[in-house]
């Protein structure tokens, strides 16, 4: 059987991802192959998923508008827009 898909939008893009993945792996398959960044630090610095048990809280992204949301421990439902300081 066929896992189910779902879209998800990172940064404005449209993102397919299984159903049930965590909003971590949809802005690491959203990155394409580059290093994901998903916030910057107070000085800038790219900060990107680390630890992907919640403790670290350097994956932090904006989730449907709520800010701070982690996202290694989140996870998509169709249509949910995730926004990274990334960019």
């Amino acid at each position: 059987m066929t896992p189910r898909r779902i879209v998800v939008q990172v940064d404005g893009a449209a993102v397919e991802v299984v159903d049930g993945a965590s909003v971590a792996a949809a802005v690491e398959r959203a990155a394409a192959g580059v290093p994901a960044v998903y916030r910057r630090s107070v000085s800038g610095g790219a900060r990107a998923a680390l630890c992907g048990i919640g403790v670290c809280h350097e994956c932090r992204v904006t989730i449907d508008g709520r800010a701070h949301r982690l996202a290694c421990q989140t996870r998509c439902t169709p249509g949910m827009e995730i926004s990274t300081d990334g960019r």
